[in-house]
């Protein structure tokens, strides 16, 4: 049997050299269905049965691993591309660019899950923002038909340079809407899915969530309703048009399909309003893991109709797990002041930008407020901030996330970085902090590169990436009921991801077809890099990689595929003068590193006081 570091050199040459994928004469099709924010305990056969069947049947993949910073975009990035986020340059789904973005009043802290927004992004960076070649990319230069149909944002990500509409089908919650300008917001249609779309009885424009959107407010419980009519229309593009029309084109195809739920309705369900229990697991949360369900089941349905079921693979994988909100703390300064919409003694959004300011002595401005000063009292509109006396050259700029939060130093001041960390270490709501290799080496700190955030990207890097403390409410799998800290506009009992909390990085990974395994079970750490780079090699596709950072080929749940050799590892920084250390723990398959979870012993699910 070839040593595990046979296996990371098979991945490397599949981006960088031709692929040998006799067996798959024709090509096979693909299938990538992402239920977005899935946690895997919550997949069982009375919760997900065509999740279920799928992970039974097929592959289970149960030591599966979402990318930290834990978000949507950030893990598109991955599966697009096959490559982790220090090549990517897509951190969080709040990322600095250091340039202002039109759409979204000129912020240079974009949200960037809005197609226009991803279309600025490759203007300001030579083209291609990502910097990778991407699945669908490369798929339909390879004579792929290729689609993508799903949430707006993380659909796009997987052929963003191709605006047309005509070479990659994309269908998302933008597709034919309009701006004030009555300008397209997504990509346009092609006169061959205008007339499918018509015959098919289908809109030519996705509708809108509806109640599913409604996020409530500190006094007004949010949706109690899953996405289905947006996703019943996704689902509908799918299955009665798109799936026909590829095969009627008689040639191999590549379909993603992005559920938005159970994500969307998880973040805003008002089934636990101010309150951590039920939070995540109440009703709402249900019927959305459901919705998704239903979707791939008729996907899977039209694919046995169509006859189509014996040629194609299917890949299932969430971009993260999920978390209940908290909003409390005992150490920051705001929750012993008042804010709008807040209730009394929580955390109001953008908590660390405002402690960080105080504990800096440094005023506040607000990126997505052309810049205004933040007066005591109120927060940035998004979280997002510039700290510093001059809001043209800020000390530091944090951009707001969720479970975690990203900080930038333009001026790369090693002593402002200690004080900034130093800063962070004082507040009970912080559980892991990593610091830029070049900025120096800090107790209680652990350095990006040992996340694989330090790579070849060409956004900028952050300087500091923090991830928020994160517990269970006594439940008997914790990750299933984790609950963490969030800087979001979102409310106490509401859901959220982002942290390096078990519960955030367990995401649901399954696989089906004729090139995967039967009823296997798959002990092996694998990431939604991995994802990527697995689907790029059933489709026997080339790309040509710049960056180094890359996902390993799951050649062990593959019919007669190797099996490569698994170690565990920790890493511990040096403590601070509290006794306060970063702790990483982790596998490696070859040279290749997965990141179970991480952060401070005892404020972190998955990493107990013993660490």
């Amino acid at each position: 049997m070839r040593g595990a570091a046979t296996i990371l050199s098979l991945s490397l040459c599949l981006i960088s050299a031709p692929t040998v994928f006799a067996q798959n004469s024709p090509p096979r099709n693909l299938i990538l269905f992402v239920p977005d924010g899935l946690r895997a305990l919550k997949v069982t056969p009375e919760t997900a049965p065509a999740m279920s069947a799928v992970r039974d049947k097929g592959v289970n993949f149960r030591n599966s691993h979402s990318l930290f910073p834990t978000f949507t975009m950030a893990n598109a990035s991955g599966m697009a591309s096959g490559h982790y986020l220090g090549d990517s340059g897509v951190f969080s789904n709040s990322i600095y660019t250091g340039r202002a973005t039109s759409v979204q009043n000129g912020s240079t802290i974009p949200f960037i899950e809005h197609d226009q927004v991803l279309g600025d992004l490759d203007e300001q960076f030579n083209g291609d923002y990502l910097n990778e070649e991407t699945l669908l990319k490369a798929a339909r230069k390879a004579g792929f038909s290729t689609a993508a149909i799903g949430k707006v944002g993380p659909t796009l990500m997987f052929d963003h340079t191709e605006r047309t509409g005509r070479e990659t089908i994309t269908i998302d919650d933008q597709t034919g809407g309009v701006d004030k300008a009555g300008k397209l917001l997504g990509i346009p249609l092609s006169e061959e899915m205008k007339d499918a779309l018509s015959k098919a009885g289908l809109a030519l424009e996705t509708p809108s969530r509806g109640d599913n959107a409604k996020a409530g407010d500190a006094k007004t419980p949010g949706t109690t309703e899953a996405n289905t009519k947006q996703q019943a229309y996704m689902a509908d593009v799918a299955t009665k048009v798109v799936l026909p029309m590829f095969k009627a084109r008689n040639k191999p195809f590549v379909l993603v399909f992005w559920s938005r739920d159970p994500d969307g309705t998880q973040h805003n369900q008002g089934d636990s309003l101010n309150k951590v229990t039920p939070g995540i697991n109440g009703p709402s949360s249900l019927a959305s893991i459901r919705n998704a369900d239903d979707n791939l089941a008729q996907l899977r349905k039209a694919l046995d109709d169509l006859g189509l079921s014996g040629t194609t693979n299917i890949m299932i994988s969430a971009d993260h797990g999920f978390s209940t909100i908290s909003k409390e703390s005992k150490t920051s300064a705001t929750v012993k002041s008042t804010y709008p919409d807040t209730p009394e003694g929580f955390l109001p959004l953008g908590f660390l930008a405002i402690d960080l300011a105080k504990s800096l002595g440094l005023p506040l401005f607000d990126p997505n407020d052309k810049f205004a000063a933040v007066g005591d009292n109120a927060y940035p509109k998004a979280g997002n901030a510039y700290i510093g006396k001059d809001k043209d050259k800020p000390d530091l700029i944090v951009a707001t996330n969720g479970g975690s939060d990203l900080i930038y130093l333009p001026s790369r001041d090693k002593a402002l970085a200690a004080k900034t960390v130093k800063a962070l270490l004082k507040q009970d709501y912080i559980s892991g902090i990593f610091v830029d290799d070049q900025l120096g080496s800090f107790p209680g700190a652990l350095p990006l590169s040992a996340i694989n955030l330090s790579g070849k990207a060409v956004t900028p890097h952050p300087a500091i990436a923090v991830s928020f403390r994160s517990y269970s409410t006594g439940c008997d799998q914790p990750p299933a009921c984790q609950v963490e800290v969030a800087d979001t506009v979102l409310r106490q009992g509401q859901g959220m991801h982002g942290s390096f909390g078990r519960g955030d990085t367990h995401n649901f990974m399954a696989a089906i077809g004729p090139d995967f395994k039967a009823g296997f079970v798959d002990p092996l750490p694998v990431s939604n890099a991995d994802v990527g780079i697995t689907a790029a090699h059933l489709l026997g596709l080339k790309r040509e990689a710049k960056g180094k950072l890359i996902g390993r080929v799951m050649t062990e749940a593959m019919p007669n595929g190797k099996t490569p050799k698994v170690m565990s590892e920790t890493t511990r920084s040096k403590p601070d003068d509290q006794g306060l250390r970063t702790v990483l723990v982790g596998q490696k398959v070859g040279a290749q590193r997965y990141f179970d979870v991480a952060g401070f012993p005892g404020r972190t699910v998955g990493l107990d006081a013993k660490k």
